[in-house]
């Protein structure tokens, strides 16, 4: 009678203790890329050039085994170039990202493949040096979304590796110069590689 007793006490506080190791949150560090596309709009023609220097940080925190709420920052640099019938510049260019998202994961052994969306605030503020060409470019702040699907390779239960396409849409920035506004919506294309840290 003492066991069943000792035993119907202790089975709460096991409960507790393997709660306690599943992990429920995770942070991640990558590297990403920045692609943006050709857009014309208004007369005006906008390309970049690729950001290859870009940072990515995450924090996922898991609902339930297979869906979580996701907040992310990035970081990158490119050259925003605005071509018009009269004028040509370039706009160095600071890209910084600030979003949560809903994800979607599923499992297949150590594979754990995913999708998600949401939104963000995406800022392209300029850097002025010798690669912009229009010193009177001015801080563009831009509301979008964000969608995206890749797989994280789970090394053991604390690591994993995760690789991602990411595609952030938002209106095309014009830096305060109405003369290079396109009026466009666009999709950068955002390709990302990391660790994962599970806690």
């Amino acid at each position: 009678m003492k066991k069943i007793l000792l035993s119907l006490a202790l089975l709460p506080l096991s409960a507790v203790a393997g709660f306690a190791q599943e992990s429920r949150q995770d942070v991640s560090l990558s590297l990403a890329g920045l692609i943006p596309p050709h857009v014309v709009g208004n007369t005006v023609q906008q390309d970049g050039t690729i950001g290859i220097y870009g940072a990515l940080a995450s924090y996922r925190y898991m609902l339930t085994p297979r869906s979580a709420l996701e907040v992310n920052y990035q970081y990158n640099q490119d050259i925003q170039k605005y071509l018009t019938s009269f004028n040509a510049i370039r706009v160095h260019t600071r890209f910084q990202e600030i979003s949560g998202a809903y994800v979607h994961s599923f499992t297949f052994r150590n594979f754990n493949p995913f999708v998600e969306a949401g939104v963000g605030g995406f800022i392209f503020g300029p850097i002025k040096d010798q690669k912009t060409t229009d010193l009177d470019a001015k801080q563009s702040t831009n509301i979008g979304a964000l969608y995206g699907a890749g797989i994280a390779y789970e090394l053991s239960p604390s690591w994993d590796i995760r690789a991602e396409y990411r595609g952030l849409v938002m209106k095309a920035p014009n830096f305060g110069l109405e003369q290079y506004r396109t009026n466009r919506y666009y999709n950068i294309s955002n390709p990302s590689i990391g660790v994962a840290y599970h806690f």
